[in-house]
């Protein structure tokens, strides 16, 4: 199927490089969402969060040591503190304490250091972008390659920052407005596991929502506002029903369509994807990647966390479940398994055709 959104066609179900294509550069940088670009990806997808001075900046923690070089700098020793931030507790480097400025004299790390350890050779050499920056990159990309490619912005720990004085949503939605893309046909959705922001940016712009789902535990603004209402119950038909009155869609963990039993190995689907159809909610499933470490036990290749294993086949499993999205770090590998899974369909559909006489 195509959504004709402006002058684009819009495949679906779309495939999105998480972090850009984050299983083969640091997460979070302009070569990593570059090159899922180049590799085919419909959409990127970004966290952001503000600096000291406002700037929303690509990262997806609140914190800063585990994917950059922070601890390598003397003079951002005494920036190094504890806080909490969602109901844990951190000793760490945060990302509000800093300028722009700032932020910009460190350079990324890869995450996964272990598993994706050719992705080190990139230390030392990336910055951590703003969001202009970012959006700058895929009007670029997208005038080169002669296709609209689609953001997902995921804000993270909105509540957190609005009790520190930082707003996320007025510079969100200037950052938006300033590159054109604040309109209901632009290819830029919000995400986020809040729904208070969320409901924020549904309130003051047309752009699309959606609202993330975890396995477990509950969104960390109504945790804050003594809310009791959890992401399982969310999940649910009536939380889907009210979900739907300020998003398009959701964007669920992987085993929340695909549950695993207690060694690991896939279950049968679940119904969460013909609920949230059934509520006009479109699907887009996260993260799919190519690890061990990250799949059902029985499309591991073997015992080592950080060798491959098969990914396609997850993939098909959430595409046959019927996902909307697929958000994965490792891009290519998922829109080759599109291309068989949609080749397959129209072969089933050929087979089914009457033969003319």
């Amino acid at each position: 199927m195509n959504t004709q959104l402006g002058r684009s066609l819009v495949p679906t179900p779309a495939v999105a490089g998480h972090r850009g294509a984050s299983g083969q550069r640091p997460e979070h940088t302009l070569e990593a969402y570059r090159l899922a670009i180049r590799m085919g990806a419909d959409d990127i997808e970004l966290d952001v969060v503000p600096t000291k001075d406002g700037v929303l900046v690509a990262r997806h923690d609140a914190t800063l040591f585990a994917t950059t070089d922070v601890a390598d700098h003397p003079g951002f020793a005494d920036r190094r503190t504890v806080r909490t931030v969602d109901g844990h507790e951190h000793d760490d480097w945060f990302v509000e304490d800093f300028t722009f400025a700032e932020l910009r004299t460190l350079r990324a790390r890869e995450r996964f250091r272990k598993v994706r350890r050719a992705n080190t050779e990139f230390h030392g050499r990336l910055a951590i972008p703003s969001l202009d920056e970012v959006l700058t990159l895929v009007e670029l990309e997208s005038r080169l390659l002669g296709r609209t490619v689609g953001v997902l912005v995921e804000v993270k720990h909105a509540a957190h920052y609005a009790a520190r004085g930082l707003d996320v949503v007025p510079p969100l939605l200037a950052t938006l407005r300033d590159h054109g893309v604040d309109h209901a046909r632009s290819r830029v959705t919000v995400m986020s596991f809040e729904t208070t922001v969320l409901r924020q940016v549904a309130a003051q712009s047309p752009v699309a929502v959606i609202q993330l789902l975890d396995r477990k535990g509950r969104p960390a603004d109504l945790v804050a506002a003594g809310d009791p209402t959890t992401y399982a119950e969310m999940a649910k038909p009536a939380g889907l029903a009210e979900i739907a009155t300020y998003a398009g869609g959701v964007g669920v963990h992987k085993e929340m369509v695909l549950p695993r039993d207690d060694a690991g190995r896939t279950r049968k689907v679940s119904k969460l994807v013909t609920k949230a159809h059934s509520r006009w909610l479109t699907v887009h499933v996260w993260t799919l990647r190519v690890e061990n470490r990250f799949l059902p036990v029985e499309l591991r290749s073997d015992d080592t966390p950080g060798h491959h294993g098969d990914l396609a086949g997850e993939a098909r499993l959430l595409l046959e479940a019927g996902a909307d999205g697929l958000i994965t770090d490792n891009p290519d590998l998922v829109l080759a398994a599109r291309e068989e899974y949609l080749a397959a369909l129209a072969t089933r559909a050929r087979r089914r055709l009457p033969v003319r006489r």
